[in-house]
């Protein structure tokens, strides 16, 4: 995690927190030429609209006044979604048994995408399994896991 975005996380850990809400991710990124910060929450039964503009308009101030960030950026808060990234261990727990989407940085057995069961993560090895059959793709194989929703 960047320097840029620890410190937002510390910012808006509590706001967020205080809303009802845990924080779920913090994201700094360059997109089509401009810069986003973006806040990821969640909560039980889901995040409205409602939720994210509280947040944003508390943390907002806060991060004009402590401006963690030197350049100019778009400011965004939103729910982490149902289809959202697993990136630390404690996603991978939460989500134990659930549907994911491994995406591979190569291809394995011509594939680089992989659905399936998120049977288990330890120490940065992801298995899951697919119509029966084991996976298992170390953190240098895999480029992203997420939630897969089924429809």
């Amino acid at each position: 995690m960047s320097k840029i975005t620890d410190k937002v996380t510390e910012l808006a850990k509590p706001i967020v927190e205080e809303e009802g809400c845990s924080l779920w991710d913090v994201e700094y990124v360059r997109e089509a030429g401009s810069r986003y910060l973006r806040i990821y929450i969640d909560k039980p039964g889901g995040v409205d609209i409602a939720d994210c503009e509280r947040i944003s308009r508390r943390l907002d101030p806060i991060l004009d006044e402590e401006d963690p960030i030197p350049e100019s950026y778009v400011f965004e808060v939103g729910s982490a979604g149902i289809e959202r990234e697993l990136k630390r261990p404690g996603d991978f727990e939460a989500f134990l048994g659930s549907e994911v989407e491994v995406k591979l940085y190569q291809p394995v057995n011509g594939q680089k995408a992989f659905i399936g069961r998120l049977v288990s993560y330890s120490d940065g090895v992801t298995e899951i399994e697919v119509k029966g059959k084991p996976y298992r793709f170390n953190k240098q194989q895999t480029a992203q896991v997420r939630l897969h929703a089924t429809i």
